[in-house]
């Protein structure tokens, strides 16, 4: 990957102990590294919340993908409710 050269820019920590990186990172999820002290490195990057790892393991997601694609193809009807009713309570009584 090729290194994007910049020059450096002085900011200013604030009173309350910010930095401001620019609007273009408004709202965005950062690492933060202390590598030695004052030596600061700053990575952009996506967190997954730990509930919702499971969603992003390649078969799940490939089930996922399978669901959805039989989804597009059979699109939701009412016309058999209430026989599905019917055989839901009829299974409950067994």
């Amino acid at each position: 990957m090729p290194a994007l050269a910049s020059q450096p820019a002085v900011k200013v920590v604030g009173a309350n102990g910010t930095i401001s990186l620019g609007k273009q990172y408004a709202g965005r999820q950062v690492l933060l590294e202390e590598q030695e002290p004052g030596v600061w490195l700053v990575r952009t990057a996506t967190v997954i919340p730990d509930n919702e790892r499971w969603l992003h393991h390649p078969q799940t997601a490939a089930s996922l993908r399978e669901a959805l694609t039989w989804a597009q193809s059979h699109p939701a009807s009412d016309d058999d409710s209430e026989a599905l009713l019917k055989r839901l309570r009829d299974d409950g009584r067994n």
